[in-house]
């Protein structure tokens, strides 16, 4: 899963994926604004044919963050 994130931020931030590291903030860190947030969510949730809680994605921060949400989800 942490590879399959990480691809998909690479792609939509234009930047290399094994720069990814787990600890860096999507925001902060690799420098995503709230708009490419949105659409990594919405990305995730075609790919994987779920739908993201509402109140969980506010709290993602981190690359991690969103591979624990996402391996929680498809249990």
């Amino acid at each position: 899963m942490f590879e399959k994130v990480c691809a998909m931020l690479a792609d939509q931030l234009g930047i290399p994926a094994e720069s990814i590291k787990p600890e860096q903030e999507v925001v902060k860190d690799l420098g995503a604004d709230s708009l490419d947030v949105v659409e990594l969510m919405m990305a995730l949730e075609d790919e994987y044919g779920i739908t993201l809680p509402e109140g969980e994605v506010e709290g993602i921060k981190t690359v991690q963050d969103i591979v624990d949400m996402m391996n929680k989800l498809q249990k």
